[in-house]
């Protein structure tokens, strides 16, 4: 069975998500502001949902339709063969998002949909699946915009940004899914150094660390949506994991390096990669982003500063900005430079201009990533080095030959 499968994610991640299910091999059939949509088969559904790094949910389309009333709602969603996807003895739980001018309160909709599924269920079994607000079994996704419904299966119940293994959080931390999104924005190649001062708990090295040795991004969870739907085979789920398993690499022939000046920090940063499995990948170290050594060779180096608006304040992170800069220009060369930041303003005072600008939201705050490249000496051609006067001689001498 083949169906339309759209994952989301969050505003501005989508080209970057993508990318991935490209690098998977899928072709996509549409991408919008916060998802991307492919044909696939049931299968597909499981695979995605174990190795999508930038990725909130997985769903499985089960029915377009038009619907004006509650009533169109119930009628429409009734004729869907329910029986082949959830089980009567189970459990269903009815998540929206509605949009249109006969519902004022989403519950309604929900309980709408909740009752056409069950009637449908009691009508062709003699029995009915318990329901409730638990997302950790059979979970219906209804999106309802003006007269357009459709109604999807949510094959992931809990997001799968989630992944499990942040034991210890430290103050304002990245989440998963935008960590490795930053991650997968940069020029790293993944098989050259990766350098994350001001590592906060260690989600950017971590995420950086299960990209490089191919660990899939969900490898820990053991429940998804997925599995309480009848279309779910076990033989199939194991077998996906097995052979994802056999990709991974054991080791890397490459630093990659985690530092911070706390040391609750570079304590939660040890936690949640031993949680993650990639402690032995990390280099984790207590010292200034200024002291972090920069490895020979190519590589990049990735910051994550404070912004300023929830933690500290900007004129005590100037100084800071600046030294940023300093840093990269003094030490980090030959490497690419990436600083991540939700405050523009301060990054202004970083003195270096950026060869690329990546919008982000971290939560509600609009972010960028700012690329930079840290070229030893100078980028410029002897030409462009002469001083106005030099330019002027040269150019008068080459007049000079052509009369000659």
């Amino acid at each position: 069975m083949t169906s339309t499968i759209v994952c989301t994610c969050p505003k501005f991640i989508s080209p970057i998500l993508k990318r991935e299910m490209e690098s998977l091999g899928y072709t996509v059939q549409a991408a919008y502001q916060t998802g991307v949509e492919i044909e696939g088969t049931f299968e597909d559904v499981l695979r995605l949902n174990l190795l999508l790094r930038t990725a909130h949910r997985v769903l499985w389309l089960v029915q377009r339709f038009k619907a004006q009333t509650p009533d169109d709602l119930f009628y429409n969603a009734r004729s869907i063969e329910w029986e082949q996807f959830i089980d009567e003895n189970g459990y269903v739980c009815i998540v929206s998002s509605v949009d249109t001018p006969s519902i004022t309160n989403t519950q309604f909709a929900n309980q709408k949909l909740k009752d056409a599924i069950v009637d449908r269920l009691r009508s062709v079994t003699g029995k009915r699946p318990n329901s409730g607000p638990g997302t950790d079994k059979t979970v219906v996704f209804l999106y309802w915009k003006g007269s357009e419904c459709v109604v999807y299966l949510d094959t992931s119940g809990t997001p799968i940004s989630k992944r499990g293994y942040r034991q210890q959080p430290h103050k304002a931390p990245l989440n998963e899914l935008l960590a490795a999104a930053i991650v997968l924005s940069t020029k790293w190649d993944k098989d050259t150094a990766f350098v994350n001062p001001m590592c906060g708990s260690g989600t950017l090295a971590i995420e950086a660390a299960m990209i490089a040795r191919n660990i899939p991004s969900q490898y820990r969870r053991t429940n998804f949506g997925f599995m309480h739907i009848k279309l779910f085979d076990a033989a199939v789920w194991e077998e996906l994991r097995r052979k994802e398993k056999r990709n991974e690499k054991q080791e890397l022939s490459f630093p990659i390096i985690a530092s911070d000046r706390d040391s609750q920090a570079v304590a939660a940063t040890r936690t949640n990669a031993r949680s993650a499995g990639v402690l032995h990948d990390l280099d984790v170290r207590i010292c200034d982003f200024a002291k972090t050594p920069i490895p020979e060779g190519e590589g990049v180096v990735v910051l994550n500063p404070e912004y300023g608006k929830r933690l500290g304040v900007d004129s005590e992170l100037e100084m800071t900005y600046s030294r940023m800069g300093d840093w990269f220009k003094q030490q980090c060369t030959g490497k690419k430079g990436y600083i991540f930041t939700g405050n523009i303003e301060l990054a202004k005072k970083i003195g270096l201009k950026p060869s690329r600008k990546t919008e982000f939201f971290n939560g509600d705050i609009e972010c960028r990533l700012f690329e930079y490249e840290l070229y030893s000496g100078s980028k410029r051609t002897p030409e462009q080095e002469q001083s106005p006067i030099a330019k002027k001689v040269a150019h008068a001498y080459k007049i000079h030959k052509l009369k000659e």
